[in-house]
Order: C-alpha cells, then structure tokens, then sequence
C-alpha cells in the first residue's frame, strides 16, 4: 500500500534539502517524504496525488516565498487535502504572521527557524501532529474511482462493464450531498470540466471521460487482441458454455482463443446468486462462477479477448475465418458458437428512452444499494428475474414482481419460488404488464396493468429490471449456418429431415450432437436450437462439444 506523503515546500534549496533530510530520518519507514521548491510546484504535485487516491499527511511550507507565500500556499492545499496538516516554516521576525495565520488560515502549527537540534524542535511538534492525523486516518482505496450520476446511461454502462470485469472500482455519485466536496476536490486536481462527466480515474493519474468499453479495456491492460492469426479452436462467447469448452479444450491441447464481446461470464455472470449448480452447496453468484472459470481458462493458456465483437465467418477450405469489429481477423480450424441469447427489449412507450435511467436489462446488481427505500419492479417468471428479487430484496423498501401468468411455478425452479415466499418485502403481482414507462431524466413510474379486471394503475418507480424472454443474437451467421425461424441455431439430429443430411453436408457421416449444417462449426449453450437454459446444462454442453471437435479434426 503506498505511504502517506509529507510534503515540503521551500524555494531556498539549502533550507529545503535539511527539511528533508530530518523528515527522512525520522519518518522515512512509515511515509513518504517528497519536496518542492515553490507553491506553484507543489499545488501541481498535490493535484496528481488526489487524481491518483494517495493521502497527504502533512504539509510543511515557508513563509517567505516568493510568488506565493506560505500561508498562501496551504490555503490553496487544504481545498485539495483539507484533512492534512499544516504547518508554517517561519523566521522570528514573522511569528506575529504566523500566529495570525493559526487564527485565519486553520494553520495547525508554525516552526522557528533553524530547529536544530531536531530531536528537541522538529521531531515533537511533527510528532504529535502526525499522531493526531494517524487516528482518524482510514487507507485509500487504491484502484479504479468513476464520478458520474447515478441516472446516467454511460456511467451505469461502464459501472456495469467494471462489475463484469470483476474490477474493484470506488464509485463517486456526484448528486449524493456526502460526495459533493470530494468529487469537486477530484475535479479541480484532474482539470475536468463538470460536463466531462461520467469521469474514469484510473491509479496512474490518467483520466477518461465518458470512454467506451474499448478504451476502458485497453487502459485496464484487458487483451482485446489476439497474439497470432491462426488458432486450433476459436470460440465465440463467453457464458459457461464457452468458458467450459475453453477450459477443456485449452486443457486438451488445443490453442484456443475466446471472444467475448461483454464481459465473461454472460448472462450467468449477473446473477446475484446461483443456489442449484453442482458442487457449491451454499451457492455462489455469477460473478464468482464466471471469475473462477476465467482464472482456469487463464492457467491453461486460453487467450480471452474482451471486450470485441465477432461481426462475420468465412470459410476456405478446412479453415474458417472470422472477423472482428476491430477490423482484424483470425482463423481456426474448429469454431464453437456459444453466444447465449439475450433479453427481448420492453415494447412500451418510454422504455427504450429510459434504458439505462432507471430501466435496465438483466440484475442491474451496480443499482443494488441505490435503492434503499425505494421500490423495484421486476418483469419476469424465470429463475433469472427470481433471483434478482432475492438481490434486490437486501436493498429495497419493496420488491414488486410482475408475471404475466399466473403463478411461477411453471418457469422458476422450486427453490426459488420457496424462498420468494418467505421474504416479506417481495410481493408476486400475477397476470401483469407494463404498459409505459415515465420519467423525464430518469424513471419516475410506471403504469401496470392488471390482464384480470382492465384495469391500469400507474406508480411510482426509480428502478426496472427486465427479464423477459430471449432471444440470439445471430444475425451476423446469415447465410453461414442454418438457424430456425427465431436465429436458434440448428445442430445434430435437428439438421436430419426424414434421416436426410442438411443439404451441402459433404461428409459421409451425419452431423455430430452439437455441429452445426458446416463441418467444423459447432454451437452450445442457449444459442443451439433445443438446448436447456441452464448453467449446468451450458457448461455439460460446452464440455462435449470439445470432444466432437476432436473427433472433427481428426478427420481433416
């Protein structure tokens, strides 16, 4: 953990250097002794080491400088370090100044030059304004640190891509009365405008305004590029179907690179606990199953891409290709397509509007401890949209599900439906759907309507959570493999018409349980048409199809 700094400020070199030399003495082991020879200097030092999170203990200043005094100077500091000590180096002459300035300026203490011997003048007042500062002092969290709103779309977007990237981050709500000074502090250090917000700092001193995913990932040292152009087995995806085909095909030989366009873990990775996976009898969350599946990937060498986007495949021969959006392409000669599916969209007035603002698409778990006192509305039945009520419980006043049907039991696991009942803040609206969304910078409510009575009641609301649905994402396999009338894509036995192979198919053999109509093109997880949308069901899948990808290229 970096040390605390004492900072000393003195533009004659000589005086500089001894002031120095006894901080380093004395307290070289526990902080971090740094100098300046003018304010201007040492306002410019002290601006970096707030935009980088690191503690100032002390400040040691002159009096007689030129430019900018002393007193002058550590006025100027306390906007950015207003907990660090202040003490004024003075001559005789400006005792009267100084004592003024304890009473003016907040000074905490003045020292007489020369101090000598230190051990008697020097070392006792530092002391105990050390000690003093040491007590209340609490370690900064050195990492990531956003400022932004709470109602804005780029900062939950990129509050959410941390989260997914399991990057620690700290979060700055400019509009929160406690963050107020703080962020203004940050501010000023780092030179940003108020509209360059939502704002990134990273532990370098670097900032980012409002950056896309792409910038983000490259400043956090994420690999969105592949080290070579060709690979054994390139899978698309990473939701527990690719990361188990990745562990097990990079653990089996095969060079094997993984293309996620999010963050690992997909949709699997948002859920805020998983209670039924195998081997985990107290559950986990998302976070953690797609972290642990991500370090196993890592160790057998598997190169995990994200975030960058797959856009098309060709084929050449026995080889196929596929293209980036970075604009760079890689080839393989097996390819796994484990892309997962995606929440429908809410097609009601102001949904799309409001997307972001209050109305989000799967946990939102970044949202979590923003909504004490207030109440969630979940749509949806599935395990997903029940254990987000479950998360949101913890937080929220009240967690209202909406189901269009009329109970849970037919698309949510018994477990789940079990402890919704007995959780006393969340409340099971059946036979609802919303029907608009209403805000003007952010969600304010909802209307709901009852599919019993007509009914339509409008209440108020600051968080939606949407989990209806899914559908792929496979627009850009058009025209590569054959899909059904909902972008499913097709596999095995689901390819055969009346014991007939898909037309094209050139190999004597019919096509493996989880090939797709092109050899050498395999799909698993909730993209294949037929699959279980399940965790463990995903992962068994992505494990099999590695071993057909052997048997495929032991043919070729």
């Amino acid at each position: 953990m970096t040390k605390p700094v004492l900072l000393a400020v003195d533009d004659d070199a000589e005086v500089l250097r001894a002031v120095e030399r006894d901080l380093r003495q004395r307290y070289s082991e526990r902080y971090r002794v740094i100098r300046a020879d003018s304010g201007a200097t040492a306002l410019a030092a002290l601006r970096g080491l707030k935009v980088r999170n690191h503690s100032v203990a002390l400040l040691l200043a002159d009096q007689r400088m030129p430019q900018m005094t002393g007193v002058e100077f550590l006025g100027e500091a306390m906007q950015l370090f207003p907990d660090a000590k202040r003490t004024l180096l003075t001559a005789y002459a400006d005792t009267d100044a100084a004592i003024r300035a304890i009473n003016d300026a907040k000074i905490h203490h003045y020292l007489l030059k020369p101090w000598d011997p230190p051990e008697e003048h020097l070392y006792p007042v530092v002391d105990d304004l050390l000690g003093d500062w040491m007590a209340s002092y609490r370690p900064p969290f050195e990492g990531v640190r956003v400022l932004g709103t709470r109602w804005s779309p780029g900062c939950y977007a990129i509050r959410d891509f941390l989260a997914r990237n399991q990057t620690p981050y700290q979060w700055f709500d400019v509009e929160t009365a406690d963050k107020v000074a703080e962020v203004r502090r940050l501010m000023v250090a780092s030179g940003a405008a108020p509209d360059c917000l939502p704002m990134v700092l990273l532990p370098d001193g670097t900032s980012l305004a409002n950056p896309s995913p792409a910038e983000l990932a490259e400043k956090l040292g994420l690999r969105v590029r592949p080290d070579t152009a060709f690979y054994d087995f390139v899978i698309v995806g990473g939701g527990p179907a690719g990361l188990a085909a990745a562990v097990y095909g990079a653990s089996e030989g095969l060079k094997t690179v993984l293309v996620e366009m999010d963050a690992p873990g997909g949709q699997a990775g948002m859920s805020s606990r998983i209670e039924n996976y195998l081997g985990f009898p107290s559950g986990l969350s998302g976070g953690d199953l797609a972290r642990r599946a991500v370090a196993q990937a890592r160790r057998f060498g598997v190169e995990i891409l994200t975030p960058q986007q797959v856009t098309g495949v060709r084929r050449e021969a026995n080889s196929k290709f596929v293209s980036l959006s970075s604009g760079s392409e890689i080839g393989c000669k097996a390819l796994l397509i484990a892309t997962g599916v995606s929440y429908r969209k809410l097609n009601v007035p102001g949904a799309e509007r409001l997307q972001g603002s209050g109305v989000y698409y799967g946990s939102a778990m970044t949202e979590g401890t923003s909504t004490q006192g207030e109440d969630v509305y979940i749509v949806g039945g599935a395990n997903s949209a029940g254990q987000a009520a479950m998360y949101f419980s913890r937080y929220a006043r009240r967690v209202v599900m909406l189901v269009r049907g009329p109970s849970l039991s037919a698309t949510m696991s018994q477990y789940l439906i079990d402890q919704i009942k007995l959780t006393p803040n969340i409340h099971v609206q059946t036979h609802s759907e919303v029907t608009e969304a209403f805000g003007d910078q952010h969600l304010e409510s909802l209307s709901i309507r009852c599919a019993d009575t007509g009914q339509v009641e409008k209440v108020p609301a600051n968080l939606l959570a949407v989990f209806i649905g899914a559908e792929p994402k496979t627009e850009w396999l058009e025209g590569v493999v054959l899909r059904d009338e909902h972008g499913f894509i097709y596999t095995g036995t689901h390819l055969l018409h009346d014991g007939k192979r898909p037309e094209g198919w050139p190999l004597a053999r019919d096509p493996f349980w989880t090939e797709t109509s092109v050899p050498g093109i395999f799909a698993a997880g909730d993209v294949r048409h037929g699959s279980v949308k399940r965790v463990a069901s995903g992962v068994g899948e992505g494990s099999i199809a590695v071993q057909f990808v052997h048997q495929y290229l032991s043919e070729v």
